[in-house]
Order: C-alpha cells, then sequence, then structure tokens
C-alpha cells in the first residue's frame, strides 16, 4: 500500500515520474509510408501485425490491443493525404518492435516511447 502521508508527498512534490498505467503496457508506435500516402491497406496490415503474436514461451513480441490511432495534429485520418499515423498500443507483456518494414505493405513501424506501470509506493 502506498505511504500517504505528508512524508511521502513532500519526497515527490513537483517531481516527474513515469507512467501508472492501469492496462499494462503501453507504446506509442508511428506507422509511416515508406513512399506515398499511408492508404488503408497499408494502415491495416500495420495493424494486423500489431495485433498478432510473433513469438511463443515468452520469446517474441506479444499482440497488443489497439487503444487508440491519430494523426500527429489531430485531424481525422486521411488515406489520400496522410504518410504518418500514430498508434497506441495497450499489452501486458513484453513488444520490441523497433523497426519492422512489410515489403507488401510499403510500410514502416517505429516505436515512439513506452509507457509502464512503476510500483506506487516506491519514492523518485
Amino acid at each position: 500500500m502506498a505511504d500517504l502521508t505528508g512524508t511521502y508527498i513532500a519526497a515527490n512534490y513537483a517531481k516527474n515520474g513515469i507512467s501508472n498505467s492501469g492496462v499494462g503496457r503501453e507504446f506509442i508506435v508511428s506507422v509511416t509510408a515508406d513512399g506515398g500516402t499511408l492508404t488503408d491497406a497499408k494502415l491495416n496490415a500495420a495493424i494486423a501485425y500489431l495485433t498478432t503474436s510473433h513469438g511463443a514461451d515468452g520469446a517474441g513480441d506479444s499482440a497488443g490491443t489497439i487503444g487508440a490511432i491519430g494523426t500527429a495534429d489531430g485531424t481525422d485520418f486521411d488515406p489520400a493525404a496522410d504518410t504518418v499515423v500514430f498508434i497506441r498500443l495497450q499489452t501486458t507483456a513484453d513488444f520490441t518492435v523497433t523497426a519492422w518494414n512489410a515489403a507488401q505493405a510499403n510500410t514502416t513501424l517505429l516505436t515512439v516511447c513506452e509507457f509502464k506501470p512503476k510500483d506506487i509506493g516506491a519514492t523518485a
């Protein structure tokens, strides 16, 4: 249980800490078209890759759940104009994609950042 006394609060006041995500680990993954725009077919191929397990018995990437898909400026995805979208991927295990290229989809995936749970009782 977290120490919610004044001592704990004072020790952590105005300090930056990592996420206390309630969904396990979350990753922000960029999906970039290698050439041309990021069509629906290219984006769907990337989503299929991200949501399918690529390993067994703890080896390889675990399948994730898509939490959100968005553009850098928050506008609606436009497959006729956009070249990059960002995906919030949720998983409870490892996900180690650093770069992936599917020739058939002509896209690259890149992990932009990771949020993972922190022991709430620990002080920063």
